[in-house]
């Protein structure tokens, strides 16, 4: 099973009733395990979780601590890329050179790394003083 196929299966579970954007994410840890998440919606909108943000939870609560690689879907005309908050979560995660797959349901595909998703990320170099 693909990144995009776990993806895929945990976008069933989203709770979305306010937008009804059903959103699914797989990441594989540098361990080899899969996480995944989905996004969960609350009528205190927009208080919910991003797909990615539960994936990286799961993962982190699974004790991993590093993405290998990650997959986003949503039915969508085109690839959605992550929220500007789940980019920067990503990249507290994963090195810049790891591939985030983006999906749609209808099977188009894009693939970027987070480097390009994010440029110029914000990381602990910059809290270092010298």
């Amino acid at each position: 099973m693909s990144l995009i196929d776990d993806a895929r299966a945990v976008r069933e579970n989203a709770h979305a009733p306010y937008s009804r954007f059903k959103v699914g994410a797989a990441l594989r840890a540098t361990s080899g395990t899969v996480h995944v998440g989905c996004n969960v919606e609350n009528v205190a909108y927009p208080e919910g979780t991003c797909a990615e943000a539960g994936a990286i939870a799961a993962m982190i609560a699974a004790g991993d601590t590093r993405i290998a690689e990650i997959a986003v879907i949503a039915d969508s005309p085109s690839p959605v890329p992550p929220c500007g908050g789940c980019r920067q979560k990503i990249a507290e995660f994963a090195d810049g050179d790891v591939t985030v797959t983006l999906a749609t349901t209808a099977g188009t595909t894009l693939q970027t790394t987070v480097s390009a998703l994010l440029p110029g990320a914000f990381g602990k170099g910059h809290m270092e003083g010298d």
